[in-house]
């Protein structure tokens, strides 16, 4: 399959999404196509796979002008969008989900369950999961839904397959399980366009790549010819954004105490401090509890022993609204399924934490929350046309900016950040990060919870690593390098075999 979009053009109202863009993908290729939150990327792609039309611009396949691509006849073409947000039904099994649309039937016109379940196990066992089709969606883990989509694309004979960032939930394994499927597909002759904010991944699956910034065409080429420094310029342009800020060892008060936390089943016996102003970073690898304790930090998940104590005082975790009203306020983890309420305005998802922790009249008042609001979104620059639109109006990186100045609000002592840059670009991660260097410098304290190395060096004071529900090293700012995290997240010092902190 050979794809041209030509002088592709997007008009949303009086708000140009995308300018003259042009993209072309050949048989046998990985394309990356790299841009930040808002740089026209999923517009592109929603117009290849049918969903939107373009404003201006056309459309060829194997040099035949389509007229007016639609879904269906983008399906028929052998194109396939595995979205970035899950459209998988709760309430559907798998093999349900997989075939939901394209049922396959007998010959008198009743479904085919059993050649659907059947042809369901083939490609998930070609996944190497060990789901059942016949079991609910709903009782799936996110990373194990993000896999059935991507189950679903190989399901049918596919030319093209588009990936909207469908590694940000997947483990490590679960990522290299897929991108060998990946090369597997580009050898046999399909395309692959995989849309992703992690340089490491990019480079290392993907053949060429397209930029676009602010719904222009940047350029393209081949990956071997660049670099991630390169590649970091092409997307963010002029802004200055890879500050470096003077990590001071940070020894104040203590302002939060944990001891001896346990939660059966997912971490045991973990206790530490955290001082006024510092940023505690939490790290290690999948299944290592991390997760599960900031979720317990903060009284969403029940403790089987131990105690928190904040200032001094005990805290009680009988309800989340009585640990934020304490001064403790949380950024989960995958916003979409634990922060934004998709069916409310950007404002309202703005002011929840407010109206439980601080709001005490009995209505709300729309002009004061619209102020609030503003002043915020200057404070983080989140790009909105207007605050009354739903947030799924927003792209992820603004639509995080708002979770984000949702906890900023409450002006909290303690916040815990459980991933807070996944899923967004590199522009708006550095803004992130200079909010939590901000925030320290204040005096707030900040709990941080990651698997990014980068992350952590950037942004750490201290660093405690966990390996199977322990915390199994502290590492001061000396010894905070990517060996030491790697060998005490994989318990090697557990494990006889020999090593130190170097």
């Amino acid at each position: 399959m050979h794809i041209e979009m030509k002088g592709i053009t997007k008009y949303f109202g009086a708000v140009k999404a995308l300018e003259n863009v042009n993209f072309t993908i050949n048989s046998h290729e990985i394309h990356g196509l790299m841009g930040e939150n808002g740089a026209g990327k999923s517009t592109l792609m929603n117009i290849l796979g049918g969903a939107i039309q373009p404003t201006e611009g056309e459309i060829y396949i194997n040099g035949d002008l389509i007229e007016k691509m639609t879904i269906s006849l983008a399906t028929e073409n052998g194109i396939r969008f595995i979205h970035q947000e899950l459209n998988l039904v709760n309430d559907l099994k798998v093999y349900e989900n997989l075939y939901l649309g394209e049922e396959l039937t007998n010959k008198i016109g009743i479904l085919d369950k059993k050649q659907m379940i059947e042809n369901s196990k083939d490609v998930l066992e070609k996944l190497k999961l060990d789901i059942d089709p016949s079991m609910p969606v709903s009782e799936l883990e996110t990373s194990r839904k993000q896999l059935v989509e991507i189950a679903k694309a190989l399901l049918f004979e596919s030319e093209l397959i588009i990936m909207d960032e469908p590694t940000t939930a997947l483990t490590n394994t679960e990522i290299e399980i897929l991108f060998n499927i990946m090369r597997k597909l580009r050898d046999e002759g399909i395309s692959i366009i995989f849309i992703s904010h992690k340089m490491p991944e990019l480079f290392s699956i993907c053949d060429k790549y397209t930029v676009l910034r602010d719904g222009l065409f940047i350029e393209s080429g081949n990956f071997k010819d660049i670099d991630e420094h390169i590649a970091t310029s092409l997307l963010v342009g002029d802004r200055v954004i890879d500050t470096e800020w003077i990590k001071e060892d940070k020894r104040e008060e203590v302002i939060l105490s944990a001891r001896s936390l346990t939660c059966a089943g997912f971490f045991n016996d973990v206790s530490f401090d955290l001082h006024k102003g510092e940023v505690l970073a939490i790290t290690g690898l999948h299944g290592d509890g991390r997760s599960e304790l900031s979720e317990a930090l903060f009284g969403a998940r029940h403790l089987t022993s131990g105690k928190i104590f904040l200032k001094g005082n005990e805290l009680k975790l009988t309800n989340i609204g009585s640990v934020m009203k304490s001064g403790i306020g949380m950024i989960p983890r995958n916003r979409k399924e634990r922060s934004i309420i998709k069916d409310l305005s950007v404002v309202n998802n703005f002011s929840v934490a407010y109206f439980v922790a601080k709001h005490k009249k009995a209505f709300i008042n729309d002009k004061k929350e619209i102020k609030r609001f503003n002043r915020s979104r200057q404070i983080i620059d989140i790009k909105t046309d207007d605050p009354n639109n739903y947030i799924t109006s927003l792209s992820g990186g603004n639509q995080q900016k708002v979770i984000v100045s949702r906890w900023l609000e409450l002006d909290s002592d303690v916040y815990i950040m459980d991933n807070p840059t996944q899923g967004i670009d590199v522009g708006t991660k550095f803004e992130i990060y200079r909010l939590i260097n901000e925030l320290s410098q204040r005096g707030k304290s900040l709990i941080i919870f990651s698997a990014e190395f980068p992350e952590i060096h950037r942004i750490a004071d201290r660093c405690f690593v966990m390996y199977k529900g322990h915390i199994n090293a502290e590492l001061n700012r000396d010894q905070l390098t990517e060996r030491n995290v790697m060998y005490y997240a994989t318990g090697s010092n557990t494990e006889g075999i020999n090593g130190k902190i170097s």
